[in-house]
C-alpha cells in the first residue's frame, strides 16, 4: 500500500503543473502555446496512472501508456515550436507513432517480456524529441530562457534513447507481469519526477517571464479588445520586418474589418458595437500561434502579423478567423443577424516597409469589401495598382439562413 501511494506521487505533481499552466493561460490570457503546456502536462499523468493502477498482467498497459505518452510529447513539443516561431512536423510525428506502436503489438503478440517492450515505445520518445529538437534548432533568436528549453528537450530525447536499453542491459530480463517489481520501475518512477520537476519548473520560468513582459506592455494594450494598440503594433511591426530581413524569412500581414460596423451601433447601440470588437478582439487571441500578435489599428479595423509564413498560410488563417467571427454569438444583437468581417492579406516583398505592407493588405480589404464583404482577398491575387478603392456603403443584410443559434 505505501508503494502504492508513493507512485502516485509523480502522477500528482504532474497534474497540478497542468492544472497550473491552464491557470496561467486563462487568467493571464496567454497565448495557447501555455495552454499547450498544460494539456502535455496532464496527458502524460494520465499515462502514468494508467501504468500504476492498471492490472499488471493487462494487455492493453502499455499501448494505452504509449498513446498517451506519445500525444503528451506531440503537445509538449508543437507548443514550444509554436512559441519559437517554427512549425513541428506533425506528419513525422505520426509516422514515428505508428511505427512503434505496430512494433510494440508485435512484441506483445510474440513476447512475455517487458524489456523489448520498453525499448520500443522509448526509442519512439526519444525520436519524436529528436525530431523536435531539430526543429526548435532552426529558429534563429534564442535567449536564456530558449537556451534552457533547447536543453530541457535534449536531455529529455537523450533519457528516452540511452535510459532503457542501459538499465535493462544491467537489470536483464523482466517479465511483464512482474515489470512494477522491477527495479526499471523503481528508477523510471524516480526519473519521471526529476524530470517532470525540471521541466515544469524552466516551463513554468518561461511562461512566467512571457506574463512578467505581458504585464508591462499594458499600458501598449487596447483596453476593450487586449490586443495591442496601433502604436505598439506599429512598432512590433517595425521590429519584426527587420528580424524577417535578418533572418530571411517571411511575414504576412492580414488585416480586417468588421462589415457594416457603423449600422451595428446606430441599431443595437454603442455597447452592443463594443462586445462585438471584444468578440473579435478575443477570437483572434486564440486562433493565432505564440510567434504571433495582433492588435486593434482603427475602431473596427484590426491587423495581424504572421511570423514565418508565406501568402496562401496567412490567407487560410484569416479564412478561418472568417469562418469563426460569422458563428460567433453576440448577446447584445439580434440572434437572426450574423456579424460578418473582410480580410486582406499580403507578404512582406524584399526590402518593403510597414507602410508598404499595410497599403497593399489594405487594397486587398477593400477589394474584398468591394466584392460583396465577408470574404479574404490576398495582394498578391490583385492586379498592381497604387489606388486604393472605396469600399461601397450596402445596407445591413438581415439573413436568417445564416443565424447564429
Amino acid at each position: 500500500m505505501q508503494t502504492q501511494i508513493l507512485g502516485l506521487l509523480t502522477p500528482l505533481m504532474t497534474l497540478f503543473f497542468a492544472a497550473t499552466f491552464v491557470v496561467f493561460w486563462r487568467l493571464g490570457r496567454m497565448k495557447r502555446h501555455v495552454l499547450g503546456y498544460g494539456i502535455a502536462f496532464g496527458l502524460a499523468a494520465v499515462a502514468f496512472l494508467i501504468t500504476h493502477l492498471s492490472p499488471s498482467d493487462a494487455f492493453y498497459v502499455f499501448h494505452a501508456t504509449q498513446a498517451f505518452y506519445s500525444l503528451s510529447a506531440v503537445f509538449l513539443l508543437a507548443s514550444v515550436c509554436e512559441r519559437a516561431g517554427v512549425q513541428l512536423h506533425l506528419p513525422s510525428m505520426a509516422g514515428v507513432y505508428i511505427l512503434s506502436a505496430s512494433m510494440l503489438a508485435l512484441t506483445v503478440s510474440v513476447s512475455d517480456f517487458a524489456g523489448p517492450r520498453l525499448v520500443i515505445v522509448n526509442t519512439g520518445y526519444g525520436v519524436m524529441f529528436a525530431m523536435g529538437l531539430a526543429t526548435l534548432l532552426t529558429a534563429r533568436r534564442r535567449s536564456w530562457m530558449d537556451m534552457a528549453i533547447i536543453a530541457v528537450i535534449a536531455f529529455q530525447a537523450a533519457d528516452f534513447l540511452i535510459r532503457p536499453t542501459l538499465t535493462l542491459t544491467l537489470e536483464g530480463a523482466i517479465p511483464a507481469e512482474v515489470y512494477r517489481e522491477s527495479i526499471y520501475y523503481s528508477l523510471i518512477g524516480l526519473v519521471l519526477g526529476i524530470r517532470g520537476v525540471i521541466t515544469a519548473v524552466v516551463f513554468m520560468g518561461a511562461t512566467v517571464a512571457e506574463w512578467t513582459k505581458s504585464v508591462r506592455e499594458s499600458n501598449d494594450r487596447d483596453s476593450l479588445t487586449g490586443l495591442q494598440n496601433r502604436a505598439a503594433f506599429e512598432k512590433s511591426m517595425s521590429e519584426l520586418l527587420t528580424r524577417s530581413q535578418d533572418e530571411e524569412r517571411p511575414v504576412s500581414l492580414v488585416v480586417a474589418d468588421i462589415d457594416h460596423f457603423k449600422q451595428v451601433n446606430d441599431i443595437w447601440g454603442h455597447q452592443a458595437g463594443d462586445h462585438a470588437l471584444a468578440g473579435f478582439g478575443g477570437l483572434i487571441q486564440k486562433m493565432v500561434r505564440g510567434c504571433d500578435f495582433a492588435g486593434r489599428v482603427g475602431g473596427e479595423e484590426f491587423c495581424i502579423a504572421v511570423w514565418n509564413c508565406e501568402n496562401e498560410p496567412a490567407e487560410r488563417l484569416a479564412e478561418r478567423i472568417r469562418r469563426a467571427f460569422s458563428r460567433l454569438e453576440h448577446a447584445e444583437i439580434n440572434r437572426e443577424v450574423s456579424l460578418t468581417a473582410s480580410f486582406g492579406v499580403a507578404t512582406v516583398r524584399p526590402g518593403e516597409t510597414y507602410d508598404r505592407l499595410f497599403a497593399r493588405a489594405d487594397a486587398a480589404l477593400y477589394e474584398a469589401k468591394s466584392l460583396g464583404r465577408d470574404r479574404v482577398e490576398t495582394a498578391e491575387r490583385m492586379k498592381a495598382s497604387d489606388d486604393v478603392r472605396s469600399a461601397v456603403p450596402f445596407p445591413l443584410e438581415i439573413n436568417p439562413a445564416r443565424a447564429t443559434g
